[in-house]
């Protein structure tokens, strides 16, 4: 059955002569429906109870998924990851495949940042400077140093409090909280939910954000004033409100 929607796009590629856009929901489901044949068919299950045959029936599905002078197969997977483990064989050998992932966290979730991307999971192969440019790279770069560091302090602060990290170290738990909360967005989809307006944020406004909350050019603004707002500009309004 998993082979069906790669044949049916390939028609459409070297037939039609046309780009296709496939969308894969749930690719996990693929992985799962392998193992339990694998079960059925008494093999000796690897690491975590998946099929030993994993990588090999997950290339064969993803490797047909590319572009020829035909046309191009360009697909969205939607990928379960089970115990939110990234390491899980499932994800792992799915992601080894894909050009970009984004990774939905539910603490950021819980924090009600929307939409809840973790930067820091989430990965690109166009992340380069010579394909986004050296200004997008290098502020995409210093917005994870930051988040990462903070990562990194979370422990501390849990166990000792804010009061005794080092004066340097506040201000870049100060930051990375501004820009946790800057990375959120009011979807144009979500207003009859939320109430707020959504709002279109163009990437140079989202780049010219992060390169003032980075070296503290909005260190005097509440990290509150940065939720659900469309730039720089409306957070300085909102915590002038």
């Amino acid at each position: 059955v998993g082979s069906t929607a790669p044949t049916m796009a390939e028609y459409f590629r070297d037939v039609n002569k046309q780009d296709v856009l496939p969308f894969i929901d749930n690719i996990f489901r693929f992985v799962q429906a392998g193992s339990e044949v694998s079960a059925l068919l008494g093999r000796m299950p690897s690491a975590v109870g998946y099929q030993p045959t994993l990588g090999t029936e997950m290339g064969s599905l993803q490797e047909r998924i590319t572009s020829t002078k035909e046309g191009s197969i360009t697909s969205i997977q939607a990928v379960y990851v089970p115990a939110d483990d990234l390491t899980d064989p499932a994800p792992a050998t799915t992601s080894a495949h894909l050009d970009a992932t984004t990774v939905l966290s539910r603490g950021l979730a819980a924090k009600g940042i929307y939409p809840a991307v973790d930067p820091l999971d989430s990965t690109s192969t166009m992340l380069q400077p010579w394909i986004v440019g050296e200004e997008h790279y290098d502020t995409a770069q210093g917005v994870k140093q930051t988040l990462q560091r903070y990562k990194e302090l979370q422990d501390i602060i849990a166990i000792l409090g804010l009061d005794e990290l080092s004066e340097e170290d506040r201000l870049t738990v100060a930051r990375a909280r501004k820009i946790e909360r800057f990375s959120s967005q009011p979807f144009l989809v979500a207003e009859v939910f939320t109430g707020s307006p959504g709002k279109y944020v163009s990437l140079s406004e989202t780049i010219r954000g992060f390169q003032m909350i980075l070296p503290g050019k909005l260190d005097n603004l509440p990290e509150q004033a940065f939720h659900l707002v469309g730039n720089t500009d409306e957070a300085t309004a909102k915590a002038a409100a």
